[in-house]
């Protein structure tokens, strides 16, 4: 497996991690257990090192898994968790309140079972919380022992920017696709100044541009994606034609469409780290597939030619969740 830095940090991961959300929460009913932990330990076994979760996943019950699936290969993976998107009584919206971190952070640790969250993510930047008081208070457990790094998940460039001057920034997550392509706009160019590193989550437009959805396709009761206005029969299929660019790029490589999606990610720069997540080993046999596909300049620039003529349809989040961003 091709290791990757993320950023200036010295954080070393494998280049495609694992996202562990649609584990237990989102697309339905949640996985079988022991089928889960049996996939966590075939991803260490094909060289996975990175594997993401969240204390909202369930809410809670993802960390539990991840915990008790990574404990015997504890010291070969690198493990990160999130705060900031979990209500409670007093912050019933969530919070980043310099306590909720501190409390969040001991709870994850405790349902992960480990002594150190190697990367702590800002799930969602507060607006009612200045960032340096986030920042700072990552920093204090940074300097307990109990966090590893610090990240940031769908924030803006300035406000990136702001946190990094009072506790460095290991990672930026953000959604990041050919469908989803946004963090083009600052954020890259921000990070790749400062030696921040990024993780692109939702990196195959959740499961659209593996080409397995079309308009025709239907969810599982409690499947998010039929909340959002992507997924729409009519924007499935408006959006087929960046499906059928990857099908053909795909055709001459002897590859799939999800394989050069992530390959073309993996093109963009060197400090970039996808984690598409999966509950079937064979997928994910599939996915890390696209860790040695090699996409030429040629490839590259055909793929973006072909892909600035289609026009994507519908928003990928319904608007009350797509307030809660920073970009």
């Amino acid at each position: 497996m091709e290791m990757r830095t993320l950023g200036a940090s010295g954080l070393e991961v494998s280049a495609l991690g694992l996202g562990c959300m649609g584990m237990s929460a989102s697309y339905g009913p949640p996985a079988d257990r022991d089928e889960m932990i049996a996939l966590f330990r075939s991803a260490v076994d094909l060289g996975v090192t990175f594997f993401d979760t969240a204390e909202a996943y369930g809410p809670f019950v993802n960390e539990e898994l991840v915990g008790e699936a990574l404990r015997p290969v504890r010291d070969r993976v690198v493990i990160a968790t999130k705060f900031g998107l979990v209500g409670t009584d007093k912050f019933p919206h969530g919070s980043s309140h310099p306590d909720v971190i501190r409390a969040t952070a001991e709870a994850s640790l405790q349902r992960l079972g480990v002594d150190k969250i190697d990367l702590l993510y800002q799930h969602r930047v507060d607006p009612n919380v200045p960032i340096q008081d986030v920042a700072g208070a990552v920093k204090e457990l940074i300097d307990a022992g109990k966090v590893g790094h610090f990240g940031m998940s769908e924030a803006a460039a300035s406000t990136v920017r702001r946190a990094h001057a009072v506790q460095p920034v290991t990672a930026v997550q953000s959604e990041y696709s050919l469908w989803w392509r946004r963090p083009e706009d600052e954020l890259l160019a921000t990070l790749e100044e400062l030696g921040i590193g990024f993780v692109p989550f939702s990196p195959l437009g959740r499961g659209f541009l593996t080409g397995a959805i079309d308009q025709n396709t239907t969810f599982a009761k409690g499947d998010f994606r039929d909340t959002i206005p992507r997924f729409t029969p009519a924007a499935r299929s408006a959006n087929q034609g960046l499906v059928d660019l990857l099908k053909a790029v795909a055709g001459r490589k002897n590859a799939t469409a999800a394989q050069i999606a992530l390959a073309w990610l993996l093109a963009q720069k060197p400090w970039i780290t996808p984690i598409p997540g999966t509950t079937k080993v064979s997928r994910l046999k599939e996915n890390l597939g696209a860790v040695d596909l090699e996409l030429s300049a040629a490839d590259l620039a055909e793929i973006e030619a072909a892909a600035e003529l289609i026009e994507i349809e519908g928003g990928r989040y319904p608007d009350e969740l797509e307030r809660r961003t920073n970009l």
